[in-house]
């Protein structure tokens, strides 16, 4: 399977990192060694002082498909789960000043934490999934997918166009604004509406 992210994708998150709103959909990959092992804490790694949490909405793909129209796209997948996108922020800042990939900053071992999965059925609306991340107790991102620049199914139709979309391929939706930095002992939990999706501890 592949991991498949989604940058840029929440107006509010490309202000506070003071970047350029993009004109397609931001895309870059995980393999599959960076996802965090379930109940394992998220340790972090030495080569960074700057780690960040980004919390997504995940989608689970659950057939083949390639050049995927959007009006056929909820048919590719029937499960919505959330995560989170660790970024080690200071050597990604780094990698962009040198006009260099992401991946040494985002797809490195643990940088994929994937938690529970809701069937969509018991799900209203895909374009209207309230979801959050507390550090602490304390809610520190709020988010909604009908705030994204691009919806799931548009995702997928523009994905599907570079990429074959296999059974068990994930998509990282993509984050909303308050991403912040890690410490030791921090404990992060991860929900849709009221659901607890994950909870990690960090080392």
């Amino acid at each position: 399977m592949k991991i498949i992210c989604i940058g840029r994708n929440y107006a509010e998150h490309i202000k506070e990192l003071e970047n350029e709103k993009p004109t397609d959909p931001v895309i870059f990959l995980k393999p599959d060694t960076s996802i965090l092992v379930k109940k394992q804490p998220f340790f972090i790694p030495d080569f960074s002082n700057d780690v960040h949490y980004e919390v997504e909405i995940l989608v689970r793909i659950n057939k083949v498909g390639k050049y995927i129209d959007k009006k056929f796209a909820h048919k590719y997948y029937d499960e919505i789960g959330l995560g989170i996108d660790f970024t080690a922020r200071d050597l990604q800042n780094k990698l962009k000043e040198k006009g260099l990939p992401w991946e040494k900053a985002k797809a490195f071992d643990g940088a994929a934490v994937i938690g529970d999965w809701i069937p969509v059925k018991d799900i209203k609306d895909v374009n209207a999934i309230e979801f959050s991340l507390k550090k602490n107790d304390t809610i520190v991102q709020l988010g909604n997918t009908s705030h994204m620049l691009w919806k799931i199914d548009e995702l997928i139709e523009y994905i599907s166009k570079y990429f074959t979309l296999k059974i068990g391929d994930i998509i990282f939706t993509g984050t909303p604004a308050g991403v912040g930095k890690v410490i030791t002992n921090d404990k992060l939990k991860g929900f849709i509406e009221n659901k607890q999706m994950f909870s990690i501890t960090v080392k």
